[in-house]
């Protein structure tokens, strides 16, 4: 069951750019950054986490160790694009003032508590490369419309009068942000974020996050995250890796471990997290007919309140005998004035039903498929053709060299021949002279 749902919720987060619902909970969880979609209308999300993070003593005051919860409300209403949300975390934090010697204290209290809202102002649309059934290879290529990033903005409000005084900075602050998605493919995404906090105060600050998400399988996804604080006396710099669990559509758990790089000191941080939701998100409902055509309430017939029940049957028996008006309509269109064409009785028209639709786009659609398949049948034939004069030429170039080596061969034999008869010839020269030599030695020991 869960496995179906996660599939639907993939599937419509790539080519729904409206609707920001979705079968399981989209949590942000374990990482830092955001998504520009909202959880969707009647929707109630609840992100939590325990947190952790140490990191060495710097000079004069510094904060080197806090345990805290984190929760991040969400919610939707009015728009489906639109979402609202309250982030707040109670803390556990160790104030240390470090000079000759190193004294510290615990202080508990709120250190964040901010409200704010997010809205999806564009959503690219993807090709559905299923549909191509002329190349394997287009239908596998990677679409390059999927570097368009989904865009969301997002503002809010930070509160400092509720958090310790540690964690104060200038009572209420502004903040604003940039949202961007890009899904690479139904398992890859890449989150980046762009903020600006704090604005107007002291302690204002730049930030970026990127955020890249692998789905492993049906349950189980990683993630890679690095973030950059930037502030006008120091620079923050995070690195972290996590996973998350999907345990059912309306439960997550997750955990992550992070490199805190604060100056020449790096510390650490972890945390655990469940993310839950309550889900009364309700479809809206079109009532149609056998037809496809939506069913509207028949109006109430009003009747006259002056006439009485007499009054009203009998100017519907008047109507009866009331000579109709005959409707001469011209085909020549060209003849009728514009008082002609809005004196004409306008015709009837029965509405198209969807058995119509379905069969007229089923029609284009196997006409488009033939025109598809013919097309890819004269490639195929071209291709074949081609392929046939190919070996046709190799099969000609081979017996041309098959050729030619046999007369080089024979050439061969014929020298070695002409050779060997050449040799015969000049032996049987040398016998006859031998023989001539010996009969002369014969004839002369003779005498």
């Amino acid at each position: 069951m869960i496995k179906k749902l996660l599939l639907f919720f993939v599937f419509f987060s790539v080519l729904t750019a409206n609707a920001q619902y979705t079968p399981v909970i989209n949590s942000n969880r374990p990482g830092f950054s955001e998504s520009p979609y909202s959880v969707g209308s009647g929707v109630y999300q609840f992100e939590s986490s325990i947190f952790y993070r140490k990191i060495n003593a710097t000079p004069t005051f510094s904060n080197p160790e806090a345990l805290g919860l984190n929760l991040f409300f969400r919610t939707s209403f009015i728009s489906e694009k639109l979402e609202v949300n309250l982030n707040t975390s109670l803390q556990k934090d160790k104030i240390a003032f470090k000079n000759i010697f190193e004294s510290s204290y615990n202080k508990t209290g709120l250190s964040q508590f901010s409200i704010g809202a997010k809205y999806l102002i564009y959503a690219p649309k993807y090709d559905d490369k299923s549909k191509e059934i002329r190349s394997w290879k287009a239908r596998h290529s990677f679409d390059w419309k999927r570097w368009i990033p989904h865009i969301g903005i997002s503002a809010g409000l930070n509160i400092g009068d509720f958090l310790t005084d540690y964690h104060k900075r200038d009572g209420f602050s502004p903040r604003v942000g940039l949202l961007l998605q890009n899904e690479f493919s139904d398992k890859l995404n890449v989150i980046t974020n762009l903020h600006y906090d704090y604005i107007g105060t002291d302690f204002s600050q730049l930030s970026y996050i990127v955020t890249g998400t692998y789905n492993f399988n049906d349950y189980w996804s990683g993630f890679a995250e690095i973030q950059g604080i930037f502030e006008e006396y120091e620079k923050k710099t995070n690195i972290g890796a996590g996973a998350a669990y999907l345990f059912s559509e309306n439960l997550q758990f997750n955990a992550s471990l992070r490199a805190n790089m604060k100056q020449d000191e790096i510390g650490l941080y972890t945390s655990l997290g469940v993310s839950y939701r309550l889900n009364r998100h309700q479809d809206k409902f079109v009532e149609i007919d056998e037809f496809g055509n939506k069913i509207e309430e028949g109006k109430q017939v009003k009747y006259d309140e002056d006439r009485n029940f007499f009054g009203r049957m009998f100017s519907k028996v008047g109507k009866l005998f009331s000579k109709k008006r005959e409707q001469k309509v011209d085909l020549d269109i060209s003849k009728n004035t514009d008082d002609d064409v809005l004196n004409q009785k306008p015709r009837r028209e029965r509405q198209g039903s969807l058995v119509d639709v379905i069969a007229k786009e089923d029609k284009k659609l196997k006409k488009k498929t033939a025109k598809e398949e013919k097309k890819a049948a004269k490639k195929a034939q071209k291709k074949a053709e081609k392929e046939a004069k190919r070996k046709e030429k190799e099969r000609l170039k081979l017996e041309k060299q098959i050729k030619k080596e046999q007369e080089k061969e024979a050439k061969e034999k014929e020298k070695e021949r002409l050779k060997l008869e050449k040799e015969i010839k000049k032996l049987e020269e040398e016998i006859k002279k031998e023989e001539q030599k010996e009969k002369e030695d014969q004839e002369k020991d003779d005498n």
